[in-house]
């Protein structure tokens, strides 16, 4: 598997080893990823929204967002301020939610999905799997007083 990780907002580099929580977390997926060339682009919220407008419609910036170009490989993008924010809700790293997010995008790129429940319950499966191969906690166990109004943890997007 060939990555490449681009850095196209220079807030990322107040994140120190961002660029090896992520090659870890591409490592650690390999077994239960298909192999292929992956890009991370390291941008900022805007560059998010407008993604997020032009390929979904959302005109709102998100945490992540996946772009399959062939089953393996494609480009996952990253919004500093939003993996910020949510990091610090949930009470958690910043690169330990950088990990988690990696290893969603990677899933996204490999054909999983959580639109539908059952797919759903298998992709956060996977995640936690690999999340505790690098010593990290299940993501979706946030402590009730870190989760947002209606109690249950914000989802990553795709």
């Amino acid at each position: 598997m060939a990555l490449e990780i681009i850095l196209a907002s220079a807030k990322w580099r107040r994140v120190k080893g961002v660029r090896a929580a992520i090659a870890r977390a591409v490592k650690a997926a390999q077994p239960h990823v298909t192999p292929g060339d992956v890009t991370f682009l390291l941008a900022d919220d805007a560059a998010l929204r407008a993604l997020n407008h032009q390929f979904r419609g959302k005109n709102k910036p998100t945490n992540v967002l996946s772009f399959e170009s062939a089953p393996g490989s494609g480009d996952v993008a990253l919004a500093f301020e939003t993996v910020r924010a949510e990091a610090e809700a949930q009470g958690k790293s910043i690169l330990a939610h950088v990990s988690h997010l990696a290893v969603h995008g990677l899933l996204h790129l490999s054909g999983h999905d959580h639109m539908k429940k059952a797919e759903a319950a298998r992709m956060e499966a996977l995640e936690i799997a690999i999340l505790l191969r690098l010593g990290l906690s299940n993501p979706y166990l946030l402590k009730p007083e870190r989760r947002g109004k209606t109690g249950s943890p914000r989802k990553p997007g795709k």
